[in-house]
């Protein structure tokens, strides 16, 4: 059984020492005394032969092998994780991360499958699944669908909470790893192209890594372009309680636009005296949007809205930057501390201007200007060292603090018949953050180990600006957590069990109370605003694992968990001064449930003499239940109620060809949201193909076809009272999708 991650380099290194020993040493200190007494018993003999002629003695050779099985982190870590490698990733050429995930098991994208959907372990998102980057929460302005695979070296998912990342993780923890390691000298270049009927986008990557003495240094960098024109129609109906159509509406909507950015991820580590380390990263993302949309709403029943036509442009600038400097410091008796301290910054400018029409008259002419910037220091360290026999104990802190400013103004033109509202909106907001944790990992016997973390994290958020009173408003979390792994004897099969206590802090944009309307306001369409008052979400769970390993990296798994929430955040709805508003409010409790199966292994260990094909299957099923939302479908979050993967990977005998197919299944169906609040989560069917093929070691082509099915997403929302129900539907049509990618190593 391996020991904890901080301490398996050491081990393996010293094992690999001891190995080294043996083959250069005549005897093998761990045998001296056993080969002491063989030669004291065979001297009378040597006498006796020394009388005798003698022959030459043949040479005998003896050959003595050490070996560590591979580290497999899914395997062998006490505490659950699976981890997806940097192969994976680039699999299939996606140029968004986004596309990475839904091929993941048991991970689901949500969204219309434009891109931009929230991530979702066990079919949950909007916080419930916590988001990291390099082990660090991302500011709230930064969206994760804009970095490239190509900057990431690997993804972390890990389903049970572990003390040294933060508890806000009721669903799981993705932990995206940015490019680190620099094991050769490397130059690689890639340049693709991406096209399908709404869309296309031309992207390239350059990475460059090498060493000098105790110097190492990787500069990855990314830059993409797109431009994209589609449709997306809208239906509305009003029918009331007698089932009568009073209201239809039809939205002709045409969205236009592009979006350009760049990535930029630098890297150098210094090796220091004593076998210690420092190490920067930088991470720089650029990103500009440029949209327009024009829609017309043509009544056919019932009285039209405020405006049938809106014209709409916006233009959007965002800057991301963060860097980190960390040091490992080697002490003694294998004790290590690995401490880091980060600075990060966004600025996000963005202008929207609006031109709306009623029966071909211009009724109103805004600009609405905004910008947003946040920054942000963070401080992590951990301290870790054996404790008695088969103990890795550690212990160490997360500390922050974040300041965000945010101004908003809207200014009308001069209009007849219209009185102009303008108005000018901004808030600044802090939020700090302190964490405290220990946590100990220790074999009890070769075959079974156990994990025990204790975690207190507290959050205080305030907030002050135009329009309301200053907010404050502190919580803090105790987080006990328990992990165990069992490897049943004389077998290959594994078990799991870990009960955790996790939580959901409220994003600052739910704390403020400014207010976003909306130009056509209703039940579907409703103005929004934070709520001050606003607490976390509190979830006990447990969760439980059957694995058998029954060939080379053949895998067999069941999984089951299941997580109870107190304080539950729902959507209220409610009618102020005439204006429909929607904001969070704590109410009642939810209870989730989670059966995963998955599968992989190569044709090779079922069928002799197979080729060289590599199978991967998943299905996971998801339940909740929200108790003070009537039923049925009132599932928590809109969880997707079914997802399920297929996939496989052919590589020729000679290595030049590899190619593939994923399957990627989300089913959807209605949802209770509340009493008066029902929507519809669309079905998605992704299936994606694609194929290397390497020219020469320096040059390879990657070919892939995504969404082969051309599947459309449809989102539906409805509002029912004594009215009758007020129900909108929007279609996202989605289309086939080519990407080509020339790869050159130099």
């Amino acid at each position: 059984m391996r020991p904890s991650n901080s301490l398996y380099p050491l081990q393996l290194a010293t094992l690999t020492v001891a190995v080294l020993s043996t083959a250069v040493l005549p005897v093998p200190a761990a045998h001296a005394d056993t080969v002491q007494t063989l030669l004291e018993s065979a001297e009378p003999k040597k006498q006796e032969q020394a009388q005798l002629p003698q022959r030459p003695e043949p040479v005998q050779t003896v050959e003595i092998k050490g070996s560590a099985a591979t580290y497999d982190p899914r395997r062998d870590d006490t505490a659950s994780k699976v981890v997806v490698s940097d192969e994976e990733i680039r699999r299939y050429g996606d140029t968004s991360v986004t596309d990475v995930f839904k091929r993941i098991p048991g991970v689901t994208v949500g969204g219309s499958g434009r891109g931009g959907g929230d991530i979702r372990i066990r079919g949950l998102g909007s916080g419930y699944t916590q988001i990291l980057l390099n082990g660090e929460r991302a500011p709230a302005g930064f969206s994760i669908d804009t970095l490239s695979p190509d900057v990431i070296e690997r993804i972390e998912i890990v389903r049970a909470a572990s003390a040294e990342f933060s508890t806000q993780s009721i669903a799981g923890t993705i932990n995206i790893v940015l490019k680190r390691a620099v094991k050769t000298a490397q130059r690689e270049v890639k340049l693709g192209a991406a096209k399908s009927a709404d869309q296309n986008s031309p992207s390239g990557s350059v990475q460059l890594s090498d060493k000098n003495g105790a110097m190492s240094y990787s500069l990855s960098g990314n830059f993409w372009r797109g431009t994209y024109d589609r449709a997306s129609p809208v239906e509305e109906t009003l029918v009331d309680p007698a089932g009568e159509l009073r209201m239809a509406r039809h939205t002709r909507q045409q969205d236009s636009g592009r979006w350009e950015g760049i990535n930029l991820s630098p890297r150098v580590n210094w090796n220091l005296a004593g076998g210690d380390t420092l190490t920067s990263q930088t991470f720089v993302n650029v990103n500009r949007n440029v949209y327009h949309g024009y829609e017309v709403r043509d009544t056919e029943l019932g009285t039209p809205p405020r405006f049938d036509t809106r014209d709409m442009y916006n233009d959007n600038r965002s800057v991301f930057a963060r860097t980190d400097l960390n040091w490992v410091h080697r002490l003694g008796e294998g004790a290590k501390l690995d401490a880091k301290a980060g600075i990060s910054g966004m600025r996000s400018k963005g202008t929207w201007h609006e031109f709306d029409y009623r029966a071909a008259a211009l009724g109103r002419d805004a600009v609405v200007l905004s910008e947003t910037t946040e920054q942000g220091f963070s401080t992590q360290g951990k301290y870790s060292r054996p404790l008695f026999d088969d103990h890795a104990l550690s212990m160490g802190w997360d500390a922050g603090v974040m300041l965000r400013d945010d101004s908003r103004t809207e200014d009308e033109a001069d209009l007849p018949g219209r009185t102009a509202v303008d108005s000018d909106e901004g808030y600044e907001a802090k939020v700090t953050r302190l964490a405290l944790y220990a946590q100990d990992e220790w074999n009890l016997t070769p075959r079974w180990s156990v994990y025990a973390g204790l975690r207190w994290e507290g959050i205080e958020t305030t907030s002050e600006g135009d329009g309301f009173d200053t907010a404050s408003q502190a919580n803090s979390v105790w987080s006990p957590l328990a992990q165990t792994l069992y490897k049943l004897p004389d077998s290959r099969d594994q078990v799991r069990l870990a009960l955790t206590r996790t939580y959901k802090a409220p994003s600052p944009n739910n704390l403020v109370p400014r207010r976003f309307t909306s130009t056509n306001n209703s039940q579907t369409e409703p103005d929004r605003r934070g709520n001050p008052d606003l607490q976390p979400e509190l979830a006990s769970g447990i969760d439980a694992s059957y694995e058998h390993y029954w060939g080379e990296s053949a895998l067999l798994s069941a999984a089951a968990s299941m997580r109870r929430i107190s304080g539950y955040t729902r959507q209220g709805l409610f009618l102020e001064n005439g204006r429909w508003i929607a904001t969070p409010v704590n109410n009642g409790n939810a209870v989730t449930r989670s059966i995963e199966l998955e599968a992989k292994f190569p044709l090779a260990a079922v069928i002799a003499d197979a080729p060289g094909i590599d199978v991967r299957a998943s299905v996971a099923r998801n339940w909740s239940r929200v108790d003070v939302v009537p039923g049925p479908d009132n599932r928590l979050d809109q969880q997707t109620p079914l997802s399920a993967t297929f996939g496989a990977d052919y590589r020729s005998r000679d290595g030049r060809l590899t190619t593939g197919a994923s399957f990627a299944f989300r089913d959807g169906g209605p949802v209770r949201i509340d009493v008066n609040q029902t929507g519809y989560q669309s079905i998605r069917r992704d299936l994606d193909v694609y194929a290397l093929w390497k020219f020469t070691p320096q040059y390879q082509l990657r070919v892939a076809v995504s969404n082969l099915l051309s599947q459309d997403s449809v989102s539906d929302s409805a509002y029912l009272d004594e009215n009758g129900t007020l129900r909108r539907t929007s279609i996202y049509p989605g289309y086939t999708q080519g990407r080509a990618t020339l790869e050159m190593r130099f």
